[in-house]
């Protein structure tokens, strides 16, 4: 795995300040339809972090997607500054191509401070190493897809996924909706801890709403269903490092409407919940 993509990565997440409150970001092809929702998240974040105080960290982050994003073009950050207080400071975000808003957002900054603390224990499951990594098709399966899915299935990116119960998503069968699955950069990064909050935003986006679709025997690939994200929820608990192995544990404890909830657990290696994550997503099944 090239540290090429991870140098991407952190690249697209260095944006560009256009004024005081106008950020412009650029969009990374990584083989999907849209711009990838992780992507505006994490820039959404590496936007409003610019107009706080650095010594306030970002706790929470809620986003509408409004509109899909066009891969071609790139994205301007727009932030209103709502609210700096004693201890908080509050952000709000709009994403905006061709004019039109793609994700309003709600970030959340906190100056760092002792409390009470407690958390849930982390899932016993096998370590990274002793998993497989998460495998390309074979090379007649995916010459059968759409030039797009082949390049999202067919390369490396720049973060690395472990599986504890693999998933065939071109042959999805119905099981319980819980998954965990062991996920970190695939090269390291600085010690800057805005940027591994950026980076988590970015991965937190993985696999979650997937987790919906695991009773119903249908994924992402099904030719007759049609996934988006709706919004994204986020929250930061303690420090980490993305580039050092990180377990993501889903369940989704409803689907209706053509709407399902997923939600997420990030812990580090050594059993500190370290983030939080909830998504809605749209999961429609089409007769015929």
């Amino acid at each position: 795995m090239s540290p090429n993509h991870v140098t991407e990565l952190v690249e697209l997440l260095q944006l560009e300040r256009l004024e005081d409150n106008l950020f412009r970001g650029q969009s990374r092809d990584i083989g999907t339809r849209f711009v990838f929702g992780g992507q505006v998240l994490g820039q959404a974040l590496a936007a409003a972090q610019q107009t706080v105080d650095p010594m306030r960290e970002a706790h929470s982050l809620h986003a509408y997607f409004l509109r899909a994003g066009d891969i071609e073009a790139p994205i301007v950050y727009s932030v209103e500054r709502t609210r700096d207080g004693g201890s908080f400071s509050s952000r709000r975000v709009v994403a905006i191509q061709h004019g039109q808003p793609i994700l309003n957002g709600s970030i959340s900054f906190q100056e760092p401070e002792q409390g009470v603390e407690h958390q849930t224990t982390m899932p016993e499951v096998p370590l990274p190493e002793d998993l497989e990594p998460m495998r390309h098709l074979p090379p007649e399966e995916l010459a059968r897809l759409p030039v797009k899915l082949q390049r999202w299935l067919g390369i490396d990116g720049p973060f690395e996924f472990r599986q504890v119960w693999p998933r065939d998503d071109m042959h999805p069968v119905k099981r319980p909706p819980i998954q965990h699955i062991w996920f970190r950069l695939t090269a390291p990064i600085d010690d800057a801890a805005i940027l591994h909050r950026a980076l988590l935003a970015y991965a937190s986006d993985f696999h979650l709403i997937g987790t919906a679709t695991l009773p119903h025997g249908i994924s992402y690939m099904t030719r007759n269903v049609q996934m988006a994200s709706l919004d994204h929820a986020l929250w930061f608990h303690r420090p980490f490092r993305v580039d050092e192995w990180l377990l993501y544990s889903f369940d989704s404890p409803t689907a209706q409407g053509g709407r399902g909830l997923a939600r997420g657990q990030i812990f580090s290696r050594d059993g500190r919940l370290v983030a939080s994550t909830a998504q809605e997503g749209l999961i429609r099944v089409r007769n015929g």
